[in-house]
């Protein structure tokens, strides 16, 4: 699996996007710092609203093989600036979350997202699921296999005869 980044503003789904990418029990959890998992690094939303502290996201973007761009649906503006993608030498993608939420405008979001220069944009409710599994497959590196790739005990051939020696 690709290791992926999270930026993105406090309470903006950052955390609960990473949950439900594991497959966990969505809770909420406040960021405090920047936490490393096997491939999701979550930062603190502070970091991309403070400009002395965004700094430190170029930074652990060096450790990330793809930058996620999150921004909420329910967004009154956008945090991120016109073009800022190129500023990262890694792939930058963008995240709409909350999509179900009341007042959502997902449209506004992904608008936000494609001017910042994200050109593949998810749309993801991590408390429906919708959207989780497409982050999946992208983030999927050859020869990963992923849950549903995997066949059932009762999809797999029976009849088969074994060319070990005996």
């Amino acid at each position: 699996m690709k290791k992926m980044i999270l930026v993105g503003r406090s309470e903006c789904g950052k955390t609960t996007l990473r949950q439900a990418l594991k497959g966990k029990e969505i809770r909420y959890e406040k960021t405090q710092y920047v936490n490393h998992y096997d491939v999701v690094i979550d930062t603190p939303g502070e970091y991309a609203e403070t400009k002395g502290l965004a700094r430190a996201l170029a930074l652990y973007s060096y450790e990330a093989d793809v930058v996620a761009l999150l921004i909420n649906a329910t967004e009154p503006y956008s945090l991120y600036p016109p073009c800022i993608t190129p500023v990262a030498n890694r792939p930058c993608i963008g995240v709409v979350t909350q999509i179900d939420a009341s007042g959502a405008d997902v449209e506004q979001a992904v608008s936000w997202l494609e001017l910042a220069g994200c050109d593949t944009i998810f749309r993801v409710s991590s408390y429906t699921g919708e959207g989780i599994w497409e982050i999946l497959d992208y983030l999927k590196d050859e020869g990963d296999i992923l849950p549903w790739d995997k066949k059932s005990e009762a999809e797999k051939p029976r009849n088969v005869i074994s060319t070990k020696m005996m």
